[in-house]
């Protein structure tokens, strides 16, 4: 009942009636007895015409106060119908704010013109809404054999118009205001009558610097068919774009779709349509709290904010209701599947502002109802491009155990944190969540590799001796690794080379206290205050904030019950977190709820969930990127019992939840991801615990450019070379400490460098011995003629099987070049370069013409066993 009654109130704040105000309406304006305004009543009846019109102004007023809404009414004529078929405004964006003409049985009063905020409302019974103008709106013409009907007994006999005067700094030279509209209007009788139809939120609350919000309305439609042909949209100053569509059998259908900072006009709809009975009607009106410091809600000041969609439509006389309304808030479940170009912004510039009806010497304009401003700087974001495997990468060169996280750096350089040769299987753990090989030691090998996203070398490796069963990772602004061990019940902060900045929890002693953690998960980082978010996990089902330095603020969350649907803020293994920085929002990956929920992070706020049948019974990992406005990247598991839906990933629109796009490998298949990243070009990885691999996904059009492995040989070449350069010094058992000094790594990394030799010093390398080669055969046939004459083939074989020059090129007992040998004759160089494209089992491996430098430490685990179950 309440809600009704708000609902109804906030009717009368656009229909406002007669109320029991004593606030005197000579002061809150000046009235000027001489007016120089046209005046309003004034009949223009042609005699031999049935066509006349009528003049609705403000009689010249100067108000004093912001805010101020003024009205004044004019009769119909009385005794027969008669047809509104064109409206002319007179009235300037610096002056007023908005006008609104109604119609309705009785005005609020007989005065002239009265104060119609405060002391009374606009119509002494119900309103209906006729006609809206706002910011330079041109005029608004109907189409042929459409109008609106008034007089006789239509129950319209008076037309009220309201004029709202939002900042009254434009009357500081106390100019009278004749603001108002001209009506063309005829007595013939009209076949199809127009309506209004009217979407308005009463609800929408836009918190400071919220980047995005959205006020979606929606009513089941239960009358005789109408036919929209134009639209208008309403807000104030912080609407950034106004959506209305269709709802049928599922299928939204666009009504129209518009800036609310543009001239809020009557807009000619793209396509023609019709709304039936059973049909749904819905709006979205998007707001950005952006420069505001306190809340701002849906009210009648310039300083509040509105949302309105004004349908305007025509329908067959005999069935004609000129007025209806929804002010019901549309479902989530609803919204989920609105059409992604409705968050949206539509840009515009300070000349599509000045576009329309500017000032009443204006000429007035016999277009019909103004066509959309053309938006050439629109780009239309909602176009999700086609996903496809890069095939081959990261390529059987770079060896990984359990890879159970991928990240991105500030380079966009790729970030995998792998368990080597330990796994996760059912005896791991026992009943109380110990872990119980603890006396196996830590992983001997690097678990963070930091990859080229090209070439997959391998630029950085840290995190050696350190861990037991590596989980989830993140990076921050300053290229931090954030981590946690399940095993060890922990969560780390790890600087780019490795050293240890954080750690929190207790090794090995699981609990669920402020200072304990259960097999935590994920890690997110808020870039702009430096407080992180932990997902624990598989025993606690919980969020937890912390400080930038590791000091507890607050938790939520709860364990949902198997037997009942999840509620909001329960988890069933919170398993991967997303941090939404533009909106502050964390995204939490609900795995065996097989959804993601999202809420706001600094106060554990639910805002919404979004779950699609696709994802099925388990859902493993959400990324966030701010591509295309806003977008969610997932992945999904297999389900435990049955034969569940396809293991894929997914491309989400973040504002509606919208499933856009799924993607998966070519040649294989996932075979369990569990996690994924995405970033801002467009790359998205994902990492396989089973596959205990990377798959790495680009955009259609960037995949068929891409340069890995399709550049020939040259650049192949270049890439192994200077990869195993890592991975071949990088040993069991000889692992450097993580302070190893800064230059040593430099040489190192130079060194590294000085090996990957170029396409074109090969091409070079290879050109000149032929040109050589060539040469020499040239100088050796002359001088062959010179001395042997007719025999000179033959003696030549023979002095070359005795040692000559091509045969020492050529190696023992060989006929031919081999320039394999050639090259591999000379100090310092090795085969193997160009030979061996794997370093598994091969971990003790030296090159015998090398030394023993092997200063960069190996970033590849050695052969592990095989493993049952993961997680």
């Amino acid at each position: 009942m309440a809600s009704f009654i708000n609902k109804l109130l906030l009717v009368f704040l656009i229909l406002p009636n007669r109320c029991m105000c004593h606030e005197s309406t000579l002061s809150l304006l000046k009235r000027h007895q001489h007016s120089d305004c046209p005046k309003s009543r004034l009949l223009d009846v042609s005699p031999n015409s049935p066509n006349f019109k009528l003049e609705v102004r403000i009689p010249g007023v100067t108000p004093v106060m912001s805010d101020s809404y003024f009205c004044t009414y004019v009769p119909v004529p009385s005794g027969q119908k008669s047809y509104i078929v064109d409206f002319q405004p007179h009235a300037n964006m610096n002056t007023a704010h908005h006008m609104l003409l109604f119609g309705c049985s009785m005005p609020a009063t007989h005065e002239d013109y009265w104060d119609c905020g405060i002391r009374y409302g606009t119509c002494l019974r119900e309103a209906e809404i006729m006609y809206a103008w706002a910011r330079n709106a041109p005029p608004t013409k109907l189409p042929p054999d459409v109008a609106f009907r008034v007089g006789g007994n239509t129950g319209i006999n008076y037309l009220v118009l309201q004029v709202h005067y939002g900042d009254v700094s434009s009357f500081r030279d106390h100019h009278k205001d004749c603001s108002g509209v001209t009506l063309q209007m005829t007595f013939l009788k009209q076949p199809l009558i127009a309506g209004i139809y009217l979407l308005m939120s009463n609800s929408a609350v836009i918190p400071p610097n919220e980047e995005v919000v959205n006020a979606d309305v929606a009513c089941l439609y239960t009358q005789a068919t109408i036919h929209p042909f134009a639209f208008r949209t309403h807000t104030h100053q912080l609407g950034q774009v106004v959506s209305g569509y269709r709802v049928r059998d599922g299928k939204w259908t666009l009504i129209g779709r518009q800036s609310p900072q543009l001239p809020q006009a009557f807009y000619h709809m793209e396509k023609p349509m019709d709304i039936k009975y059973g049909d749904t009607i819905t709006a979205r009106c998007v707001f950005t709290g952006k420069g505001r410091t306190t809340v701002t809600r849906i009210g009648r000041t310039s300083k509040d904010e509105m949302c309105n969609l004004y349908i305007m439509y025509y329908m067959d006389a005999k069935h004609a209701k000129p007025y209806m309304y929804c002010l019901q808030d549309g479902s989530p479940e609803l919204f989920k599947h609105i059409p992604p170009e409705a968050n949206i912004p539509i840009p515009y510039s300070s000349n599509m502002l000045m576009q329309g009806h500017h000032a009443d010497d204006e000429k007035p304009n016999d277009n019909e109802i103004v066509q959309q401003p053309k938006r050439e700087e629109e780009v239309v974001l909602d176009q999700v491009p086609h996903l496809e495997e890069v095939v081959n990468w990261p390529g059987e060169k770079l060896k990984l155990g359990q890879v159970s996280g991928v990240a991105l750096d500030s380079k966009n350089n790729l970030v995998i944190f792998h368990r080597g040769n330990h796994v996760w299987d059912e005896n791991s753990f026992d009943q109380k969540h110990v872990y119980q090989p603890q006396g196996i030691g830590p992983i001997l090998y690097n678990t963070i590799l930091t990859l080229d996203p090209v070439s997959a070398v391998a630029l950085n490796a840290v995190g050696a001796n350190i861990f037991y069963l590596p989980h989830g990772i993140t990076t921050d602004k300053d290229d931090n690794f954030w981590v946690t061990d399940v095993a060890l019940h922990q969560v780390y902060k790890l600087g780019s080379n490795g050293d240890s900045l954080l750690v929190l929890g207790q090794a090995f002693q699981p609990g669920s206290d402020s200072s304990h953690f259960c097999k935590p998960t994920d890690v997110a980082v808020d870039p702009v205050n430096g407080h992180f978010y932990v997902s624990d996990g598989y025993c606690n089902s919980r969020i937890i904030q912390f400080s930038p330095e590791g000091k507890f603020i607050m938790q939520w969350g709860e364990e949902s019950s198997p037997s009942e649907v999840p509620k909001p803020s329960q988890f069933f293994i919170p398993h991967s977190l997303a941090f939404v920085p533009v909106l502050g929002q964390l995204c939490v990956a609900d795995r065996e709820n097989g959804r993601i929920q999202c809420f706001v992070a600094h106060s554990g706020e639910f805002l919404r969930e979004i779950q699609h049948p696709e994802f099925g019974e388990r859902l493993f990992a959400v990324s966030y990127t701010s591509d295309n406005g806003g977008q969610l990247y997932v992945v999904n598991g297999e389900a435990f019992v049955g034969k569940g839906v396809p293991v894929q990933g997914f491309v989400l629109n973040f504002t509606t939840g919208e499933l856009l796009h799924t993607f998966k490998p070519t040649k294989q298949k996932f075979l369990m991801p569990h996690d994924i990243v995405a970033g801002d070009d467009k790359t998205i990885y994902a990492g396989d615990i089973e596959a205990r691999t990377v798959w790495k996904f680009l955009p259609a059009e960037k995949a068929e450019h891409r340069s890995v492995k399709k550049a020939g040989p040259g650049i192949e070449m270049h890439e192994i070379d200077a990869t195993e350069t890592l991975i071949k010094a990088e040993i069991e058992g000889k692992i450097r400490s993580p302070d190893m000094p800064k230059e040593h790594k430099s040489k190192s990394v130079l060194k590294q460098s000085s090996t990957a030799v170029s396409p074109v010093i090969i091409t070079l390398l290879l050109i000149i011995p032929v040109v050589m080669l060539v040469g020499i055969g040239v100088f050796i046939h002359w001088r062959k003629g010179k001395m042997y004459g007719d025999d000179a083939d033959s003696k030549l074989e023979s002095k070359q099987s005795s040692g000559g020059i091509l045969g020492r090129l050529g190696g023992k007992n060989s006929r031919g070049l081999n320039l394999g040998n050639f090259f591999a004759s000379h100090r310092g160089y090795s085969r193997k370069g160009f030979d061996r494209l794997s370093t598994e089992g091969s971990d003790q491996e030296k090159d015998d013409e090398e030394g023993t430098d092997s200063e960069i430490e190996e970033c590849s685990a050695p052969p592990l066993p095989p493993t049952s179950s993961s997680s």
